[in-house]
C-alpha cells in the first residue's frame, strides 16, 4: 500500500514538473500591465500616436478610439447611428480599432465587445489644446477617460497646449514616467481620476490643483440674417486667470497641472440645508 502511495505521489510531481512552465507563463501573461488608449482627436492624431510611441513595450498596447476627429463631444454618446469598428494594425498595439462614435461611445464599446480583458489603465489624449476648469465638462478626451471611471477602470486624461511634436513626444515620456510614480504609490486603482494639463515648450515644473470653476467665454459671430436666417460660428475663449492652486492659474504660470477629479458632484453643505424639507407630504392632485 505504502508504495503505491509513493507511486501516486511521485507522478504528481512529475506532472507538476511538467506543467510548472506553462503555469508560471500564463501567470506571466495575466500579470501584464494591460493599457487602453483613447482620445477626441481621431485614431491618427499625433497626440494619440506619441502616447503609443512612448508606451512601446510597457505592457499590452489596445487602442479604442474615435475613427475622426470628435472634439468638444463631451460625454455624449452614438446612440441612433450604426457604429462602425475598423481594426488597425499599429506598431506595438495588441488590437487597435477605429471607431465611428463619439469617444465615450468608443471607449465603451473597445471594453465591451473587442478588448479580451479588462485595461489596468485607460489614458485618453493627448488632446491638442488644453482642457482646464470648466472645459471638463466639454472635452470629448474628458468623456472618454470618464466612461472608463464609469467601469471601475482607472483613468488619466492628458492635454497639451500647442501642436509641436516635439511637445507631444515630451509629453507622452511625461506621461510614462507619471504612470510608473502612481503605480509605485498604489494610486492607480477604481475610482483614480486625473486630469493632466501640459503647457507648451518646456514647463516650469508640476503643480497638483483643483479645477478652476471661472465660466470661460463662449462666443458667437453670426452672419446678418439674408432673409429668415443666420449663420453662427463658435469662438470658445479660455479663462486665463484664476486663484493660485487652481489648474487654471497654475498652467497660465508654466505649470503641467495635475488634478485629481471625482464622479460625485453632489454639494454635501446643500444636502444639509435640503434636509428639513425631508418627508414633505405630496400635495394631492385631483385625478
Amino acid at each position: 500500500m505504502f508504495s503505491c502511495v509513493r507511486a501516486r505521489r511521485a507522478v504528481v510531481i512529475l506532472w507538476l514538473l511538467l506543467l510548472a512552465p506553462g503555469a508560471a507563463a500564463q501567470q506571466q501573461a495575466a500579470e501584464r500591465y494591460t493599457i487602453l488608449f483613447s482620445n477626441d482627436d481621431g485614431y491618427d492624431a499625433p497626440g494619440l500616436q506619441a502616447l503609443i510611441q512612448a508606451f512601446q513595450g510597457y505592457g499590452d498596447l489596445y487602442v479604442s478610439a474615435p475613427a475622426r476627429n470628435q472634439s468638444g463631444k463631451g460625454h455624449s454618446i452614438t446612440i441612433a447611428d450604426a457604429i462602425v469598428v475598423q481594426r488597425r494594425a499599429t506598431e506595438g498595439v495588441v488590437l487597435g480599432l477605429a471607431i465611428e462614435a463619439t469617444p465615450a461611445t468608443s471607449v465603451r464599446v473597445g471594453l465591451e465587445k473587442f478588448v479580451p480583458r479588462r485595461p489596468h489603465l485607460v489614458i485618453s489624449g493627448i488632446n491638442r489644446g488644453e482642457n482646464l476648469g470648466t472645459s471638463v465638462y466639454l472635452s470629448g478626451t474628458l468623456g472618454a477617460a470618464r466612461e472608463a471611471v464609469f467601469s471601475g477602470i482607472p483613468a488619466i486624461a492628458v492635454s497639451m497646449a500647442g501642436n509641436s511634436q516635439t511637445d507631444y513626444v515630451a509629453t507622452a515620456a511625461f506621461v510614462r514616467r507619471l504612470v510608473d510614480d502612481l503605480r509605485t504609490r498604489g494610486a492607480i486603482k477604481p475610482g483614480f481620476f486625473l486630469n493632466v494639463n501640459a503647457p507648451a515648450g518646456v514647463p516650469v515644473g508640476t503643480k497638483v490643483t483643483r479645477l478652476s470653476v471661472l465660466a470661460s467665454q463662449q462666443l458667437y459671430d453670426c452672419t446678418p440674417p439674408a432673409t429668415d436666417r443666420s449663420a453662427c460660428f463658435s469662438d470658445y475663449e479660455q479663462v486665463k486667470r484664476d486663484e493660485p492652486g487652481t489648474d487654471v492659474a497654475e498652467f497660465f504660470q508654466g505649470y503641467i497641472t495635475l488634478t485629481p477629479m471625482t464622479l460625485d458632484a453632489t454639494d454635501a453643505k446643500a444636502m444639509e440645508a435640503l434636509r428639513p424639507l425631508e418627508n414633505r407630504t405630496p400635495i394631492a392632485v385631483p385625478r
